[in-house]
């Protein structure tokens, strides 16, 4: 049974939670700025966040490489744009991301054409390391795993969903491997990534759509 004590401390937390949005949504970036961020960066041999190791710098390079050609490759079909455009609620997608995130590199273009597909979604990004307090207020199991979206109804001014920080069919080959080896090889990080190309972005959409009712 849920006491009423419990159930005002869960209110505490959730007003919590959105005044900790709404602050990041206000000094967060556009897409487009977050792209020309990963871009100079790439070019410069940086990445973001504190750690500047090569590892880092490389998967910067390559994550703004993904994004180049996922920008000019996913396409929203009419049929599904015909959906976006019911929506009635304005909401804004914000994204917890870094330059170096292979996940975040296949997400952050699908969310950018979806939210250029309805003029009811607006979408900002923040750095996570720049960003620790909102990120450890949106875990995932315990850990502060990115890309993670949340939503947020501008509207009503509530927290209406999350996602991340991978598509639900890569979020279980990931739990069912770490079930068989105990932890992700490198190996199996390159599966991922043809993963992602194979699915073309759709699950991505897919996962999206549902969380907004649309699916």
């Amino acid at each position: 049974m849920v006491t009423f004590e419990k159930t005002i401390f869960m209110e505490v937390l959730e007003n919590d939670k959105l005044e900790l949005v709404q602050d990041f949504i206000a000094k967060a970036m556009d897409y487009p700025t977050y792209r020309k961020l990963v871009s100079e960066l790439a070019k410069r041999g940086k990445s973001t966040g504190p750690d500047q190791s090569e590892a880092m710098i490389n998967y910067t390079k390559l994550s703004d490489r993904r994004m180049v050609r996922w920008e000019k490759t996913f396409k929203i079909s009419e049929e599904i744009q015909k959906k976006l455009a019911t929506l009635e609620k304005d909401l804004t997608f914000l994204v917890l991301t870094e330059s170096w995130c292979g996940d975040a590199a296949a997400s952050m273009p699908i969310l950018q054409k979806i939210a250029e597909s309805s003029a009811k979604i607006d979408l900002k990004v923040v750095l996570r390391d720049e960003s620790l307090e909102l990120m450890d207020a949106f875990l995932t199991n315990g850990a502060r795993s990115i890309p993670k979206v949340i939503v947020l109804d501008n509207s009503n001014q509530e927290i209406v969903g999350e996602w991340g920080p991978r598509p639900s069919l890569a979020t279980k080959m990931v739990e069912d491997y770490k079930k068989e080896h105990g932890k992700l090889t490198d190996e199996f990080k390159q599966e991922l990534q043809l993963w992602y190309n194979k699915s073309k972005g759709q699950n991505i959409l897919e996962d999206i759509l549902q969380l907004l009712a649309l699916e």
